[in-house]
């Protein structure tokens, strides 16, 4: 089997899902390239050893520049906080090499086309990891829409709540809350959180046209962690919009670090003319079905459980009944990049996935500034 060099860069919350998914693919999945953790890249020198050690890398970097080039790596992974997306993904196109990048892809719309010009120009391999579409529940619940199961779709609900933010003594800025930061992060929960619930949304029921948006910062000050000052909160702690898809069809996103008693909270629901279906992150492996053509004296919702070999990659796992979790979904998205990457293509979500998705937000945000509707480029 041929090798694949990865060279990550981050070692963070992100950086460990991934190397656990590079560790694991070929264990499960049978793809045309093995992957190989040649290289970890972080600024702390005795923490990169730290986490090459544990992981199995073969080495370490302190200069992401030297990483990408070096002629013994042939993907760059950027695991990276969001100021950093861009510069890296560009010089790693330049130099040849396959790119994979934490989502959102840039910290607005304006980055995003500069690194997707520069991967299409130089036509190397790259993805975006919006692991969710790779829920087998979530890829489930596509493929009964591409069979027109449905029917026309009338509505599409997301949200996304957490609670970790709402103390008033949380900093901002610096190693583990740079989502504060708004230079670093770009925007609060539209990008982080609604950004996966965007993604979703637009690859199972298409384009976004419009959006109609309020967002809010609760908490104004915060004392940051690199200038020791109190500074102005420059990203959303909560944002909800209204949508109109492409489609005809309307939406309704939330998203909030201000929700008590919720950690990741992630749902969806579609309602179309023949059925609908629901989705639960906390109950990833289920998918809630509606179905309006059932007998009427049983019709009502059904709770399928995804864990059977016809179920999406489920045939590579355990014996049905038995669930898989999060970190599989990374699992998923690596598998398919490696067979894609091994004809020289990239795997959706793309970077003009990824764009499409800033789009949207960057829409979400303007339309927030403005108060008024707002059309989606």
């Amino acid at each position: 089997m041929k090798k694949l060099n990865v060279g990550m860069i981050g070692y963070g919350f992100m950086g460990r899902t991934h190397s656990n998914a590079f560790r694991k693919v070929t264990n499960f999945f049978d793809v045309p390239l093995q992957p190989v953790l040649k290289t970890i890249c972080a600024r702390n020198e005795d923490r990169a050893k730290a986490f090459a050690a544990k992981w199995g890398y073969e080495g370490i970097e302190t200069d992401w520049r030297k990483v990408v080039e070096s002629p013994d790596i042939d993907v760059i992974d950027i695991a990276s906080p969001n100021d950093t997306h861009r510069e890296i993904a560009i010089a790693a196109a330049k130099a040849g090499k396959m790119v994979m990048c934490e989502k959102p892809l840039g910290r607005n719309a304006a980055e995003s086309e500069e690194m997707v010009d520069a991967v299409e120009k130089a036509g190397v391999a790259n993805t975006v990891w919006y692991n969710y579409r790779r829920v087998p529940a979530v890829t489930l619940a596509k493929q009964l829409i591409d069979e027109g199961r449905l029917g026309r779709i009338f509505h599409y609900r997301a949200k996304f709540l957490q609670d970790w933010t709402i103390s008033t003594e949380l900093p901002q800025g610096g190693e583990g809350l740079w989502r504060l930061d708004v230079n670093v992060a770009g925007s609060g929960v539209t990008g982080d959180l609604l950004a996966h619930c965007i993604d979703t949304a637009m690859w199972l029921n298409g384009g976004i046209e419009e959006v109609s948006a309020v967002t809010e910062t609760f908490i104004k000050e915060r004392k940051h962690n690199l200038s020791g000052k109190v500074e102005p909160v420059g990203i959303d702690d909560a944002s909800l919009f209204l949508a109109r898809f492409n489609n005809g069809s309307l939406a309704t996103f939330e998203a909030t670090r201000y929700a008590r008693g919720h950690k990741a909270l992630y749902t969806l629901e579609i309602n179309g003319e023949h059925a609908s279906i629901f989705w639960d992150l906390h109950d990833l492996h289920r998918l809630q079905y509606f179905d309006h053509k059932d007998e009427g004296k049983l019709r009502g919702w059904r709770s399928l459980h995804i864990t059977d070999g016809d179920h999406p990659y489920m045939k590579n796992w355990w014996v049905p009944g038995l669930q898989i979790g999060y970190e599989h979904t990374f699992i998923h998205q690596v598998a398919d990049f490696l067979q894609a990457a091994a004809g020289g293509k990239g795997v959706a979500p793309t970077f003009r996935d990824g764009l499409a998705t800033d789009h949207v937000t960057d829409a979400v945000l303007e339309s927030a500034r403005t108060r008024a509707w707002t059309k989606v480029k």
